[in-house]
């Protein structure tokens, strides 16, 4: 049985967890995933809807894994979801599941305390490393890094329209250390009416953060590796937080349910075709209304679901 605890909902609070539940039904009678554990909330949920569950909670942040919940259904692992192949089949645990969950981004713990160095609304150190596999700090990367590296960063994981003027300045200003100096920085940097709508920071930071723990490099790498440890009819389940992630689960699922596109006067195939999935949400899903209005984190939020046809 699930044991109640006061970490669990005040960890993370989690998006679209019914919609999430039902997509995941039709592998509620095995081995499920949670390939992104946090606080647990997506786990609970299925463990409280579906008694004959199992579930595998994998993170790579050790908060996470100490704070996990107890459930004699539940196994909690340390390690990053890329290595999620690695991690079955290991100690006692299945080679394959029926169904993968990948919830991305930060979480609310990691936002809200300061000393992880995640917001740009609080003074902290610069961290932002998710787990300790993390080679270098945000610090590491801010202040090493020349005017055209921290560029490059900024445009392409933030996609930051000023990154130039905002590496020069960081360049200009450092060594930086604190949050609140960073982001006091990057302010002073914009113009003016580029702080009148979001933080003038929140690219920047989203940016530095993606770096720091090879984010978009460890989703690729999962779902290249990832997807083979699922069963025939086996579902996977991805929650993305901005275009940078939805576009590379976007391109890996059309590209895994690809049929033949050969002219149909063509004989033989010559495209060389080979689905192994198919995608159940030609759109993807994004939360209600109301769940943005009592979880404004929710908005950015949306889910893909594919499922396995072949091994």
């Amino acid at each position: 049985m699930t044991q109640p605890t006061s970490q669990a909902g005040s960890y993370h609070v989690p998006e679209m967890v019914d919609e999430t539940v039902s997509w995941l039904e039709s592998a509620a009678h095995g081995w499920i995933v949670d390939a992104t554990f946090g606080g647990g909330g997506h786990s609970r949920a299925l463990l409280e809807r579906y008694p004959n569950v199992r579930i595998i909670g994998i993170d790579r942040d050790p908060d996470a894994v100490a704070q996990a919940f107890v459930d004699d259904r539940l196994t909690v692992v340390q390690a990053n979801y890329r290595d999620v192949d690695t991690v079955l089949g290991a100690d006692g645990l299945p080679d394959r599941v029926e169904g993968i969950l990948l919830d991305l981004g930060v979480s609310s713990h990691q936002l809200d305390i300061a000393d992880r160095g995640f917001s740009y609304h609080s003074s902290g150190p610069l961290d932002m490393r998710m787990g300790p596999d993390a080679d270098r700090s945000a610090a590491d990367i801010i202040n090493s890094s020349d005017a055209d590296e921290l560029a490059r960063i900024l445009r392409t994981y933030g996609e930051e329209r000023f990154a130039r003027r905002i590496a020069e300045a960081i360049v200009s200003g450092r060594p930086f250390e604190d949050t609140s100096d960073l982001a006091a920085c990057i302010a002073d940097a914009v113009p003016a009416a580029a702080r009148r709508t979001r933080h003038p920071a929140r690219r920047t930071f989203q940016a530095i953060r993606i770096a720091v723990n090879d984010e978009l490099e460890g989703l690729r790498a999962f779902l290249q590796t990832g997807l083979a440890g699922l069963h025939d009819g086996g579902r996977v389940v991805v929650m993305a937080y901005h275009s940078l992630e939805d576009r590379i689960v976007k391109r890996a699922f059309v590209e895994r349910s690809r049929t033949c596109s050969c002219p149909p006067d063509l004989p033989v195939c010559a495209c060389g075709a080979d689905p192994d999935f198919r995608i159940l949400t030609r759109k993807p899903v994004k939360p209600t209304a109301a769940e943005i209005e009592s979880n404004p984190r929710a908005r950015s939020a949306v889910l893909r679901v594919a499922e396995r046809i072949r091994t």
